[in-house]
């Protein structure tokens, strides 16, 4: 890309474990930060499904990220009739190994498919991602729920919860406990320290420690020592 930076994206690479045998590897930066894809995205609103399905088999990770933005903005701007082709062309995305990275998926999953089972009153879809072994399909699926959260609704996250608890994978973890934390915030506290009474044992430290990152002091210890 035009607008990369040699310098930015040698740390991209880095920052994302690009290396052998980590989650990103073989990904490829230009060096273009979010802000300036976003400001690209905004002038190239309206393009077509194809083309955005195009730009998604890039090997380029930003131009992918510029087609996500590309999809969600094309998926708000349909009618009701016309967004069952943005959500199949973002499963197809996620299904051939384009949406492979965490901010790729974070950039996504709520605001495509998780909407989208919003809208449908149905999130048997995202569980169904959760179960996959797959890394980024069940990110997918876990982030996916943030949609509900954002309407006040738990369900989703905790019928996610069970699937994904004994998953201790980084980016898994860290997935599962900002879903949890965003339950607290977003639905109650009540229905967070509840799921945690019940199940901070169970849970890997990773996704308890973002779980109960803005609770008192006094309750956070608690709940990791129960570990």
């Amino acid at each position: 890309m035009a607008v990369g930076d040699p310098a930015r994206a040698a740390s991209a690479a880095g920052f994302f474990k690009t290396g052998p045998g980590e989650y990103g590897e073989g990904d490829v930066f230009a060096g273009v930060s979010v802000p300036e894809l976003r400001k690209l995205a905004r002038g190239f609103r309206g393009t077509s499904l194809p083309t955005v399905a195009a730009l998604l088999d890039d090997e380029l990770h930003e131009v992918r990220m510029l087609a996500l933005f590309l999809m969600v903005d094309g998926y708000e701007r349909a009618s009701d009739s016309a967004r069952a082709e943005w959500v199949q062309g973002y499963r197809d995305a996620v299904a051939a190994g384009r949406v492979n990275n965490w901010d790729l998926v974070d950039s996504s999953a709520r605001q495509i498919l998780g909407a989208w089972c919003v809208a449908s009153g149905d999130f048997d879809e995202l569980v169904a991602y959760a179960r996959r072994e797959a890394l980024w399909e069940r990110r997918v699926g876990i982030v996916g729920t943030h949609a509900h959260l954002f309407v006040g609704d738990a369900a989703a996250t905790l019928a996610v919860a069970p699937v994904v608890v004994d998953d201790r994978r980084d980016l898994i973890q860290k997935a599962f406990g900002w879903m949890l934390r965003e339950m607290g915030k977003r639905v109650s506290r009540e229905t967070l320290i509840g799921y945690l009474d019940a199940h901070a044992p169970e849970l890997g430290r990773t996704a308890l420690s973002y779980a109960v990152e803005h609770l008192d002091p006094d309750l956070r210890a608690h709940y990791r020592s129960l570990r």
